[in-house]
């Protein structure tokens, strides 16, 4: 693998990285499962510590989840990977588009793009919160994009 400190191996258990939305997509479905919805991702993380390897700890590349992630059901939510979500980038509900160029500037971006939720290794770990959205074309396999799965409750 290069990496920004060169060729390295990559770890066994490490985070998949570098992989465009419709390759996190494949993946999930061959593992019959799905991406999940930003909803899904958010609710999931909302009350989880955010907490991960990130920019700041200046490891620069994806680590594998510890042994014992305690705390929320969930783990490795944020830092790491950018996880891509089945969801198009637009605008919340109650949405108004600004005046004059700042909202032409932000108009543009939610058409074809794609959400991706809980930062990565490259992310200060100021700017990562559950709420965070990022986004996206879906071919762009975005620096230390990844994907996480989820799979329907079953009665």
């Amino acid at each position: 693998m290069f990496s920004l400190a060169g060729e390295r191996r990559p770890e066994r258990d490490e985070p998949l990285a570098h992989v465009s939305y419709y390759e996190a997509d494949a993946i999930a479905r061959f593992l019959g499962a799905r991406l999940p919805t930003e909803g899904e991702w958010e609710v999931a993380a909302v009350h989880a510590d955010v907490a991960g390897n990130f920019i700041d700890d200046d490891i620069l590349h994806p680590l594998p989840a510890p042994a014992a992630l305690g705390g929320p059901l969930i783990g490795q939510l944020f830092g790491d990977v950018w996880e891509w979500t089945r969801s198009s980038y637009e605008p919340y509900p109650g949405y108004r588009t600004a005046a004059g160029a700042l909202g032409e500037y932000n108009g543009k971006f939610m058409v074809s793009q794609r959400v991706l939720r809980g930062g990565s290794c490259l992310t200060p770990r100021r700017h990562a919160r559950a709420t965070y959205r990022n986004f996206w074309p879906p071919a762009t396999r975005f620096q230390m994009a990844g994907l996480r799965l989820a799979r329907d409750r079953q009665p």
